[in-house]
């Protein structure tokens, strides 16, 4: 399948036998994402008594004071523990080249036609040619349940 962007380049995108999706065409210009890796920094804090779920921490960490509306600085778990958070450059969670199209992890990827439906992106991995995109199903995380009275969902024993 070829996608034209709104620059004009020209993006392929190939079904393979294994599920994965073969993206390739010029990424001469193009922003890269990566994920930050919070672990280091959580266990950190665990072992410092504090108490608050990963997501709290996620938003703490990152959070910023203000006072009357001026800046203040970071929280103070900012402070404390923000060193430790780091990008994960061994992992691409996003690729956007000029002019897109943007792709991001678990993103659904019907937007590019019947071909792909129901798919969506579990990993990015640069190729010489562009990009592997690995897939899932949309619905893949259903597979080993069951539903209890048209309500109840349970994963199978």
């Amino acid at each position: 399948m070829e996608w034209e962007n709104r620059d004009g380049g020209i993006y392929t995108f190939t079904l393979q036998d294994d599920g994965s999706i073969l993206w390739e065409g010029d990424f001469k210009y193009c922003r890269i994402g990566y994920p930050n890796a919070y672990k280091e920094a959580y266990q950190q804090y665990r072992k410092d008594g504090g108490y608050m779920h990963i997501d709290t921490f996620i938003e703490k960490v990152h959070e910023q004071v203000y006072e009357n509306g001026e800046w203040l600085g970071l929280s103070e778990i900012g402070l404390k523990y923000r060193h430790l958070v780091y990008s994960d450059t061994k992992t691409i969670d996003m690729v956007d080249p000029s002019g897109g199209p943007c792709i991001k992890l678990h993103q659904q990827l019907d937007w590019l036609g019947e071909e792909f439906k129901n798919l969506c992106v579990s990993t990015i991995t640069p190729i010489e040619t562009g990009y592997r995109i690995g897939t899932y199903g949309k619905y893949d995380h259903l597979a080993d349940g069951e539903i209890i009275g048209g309500i109840i969902y349970r994963t199978k024993n």
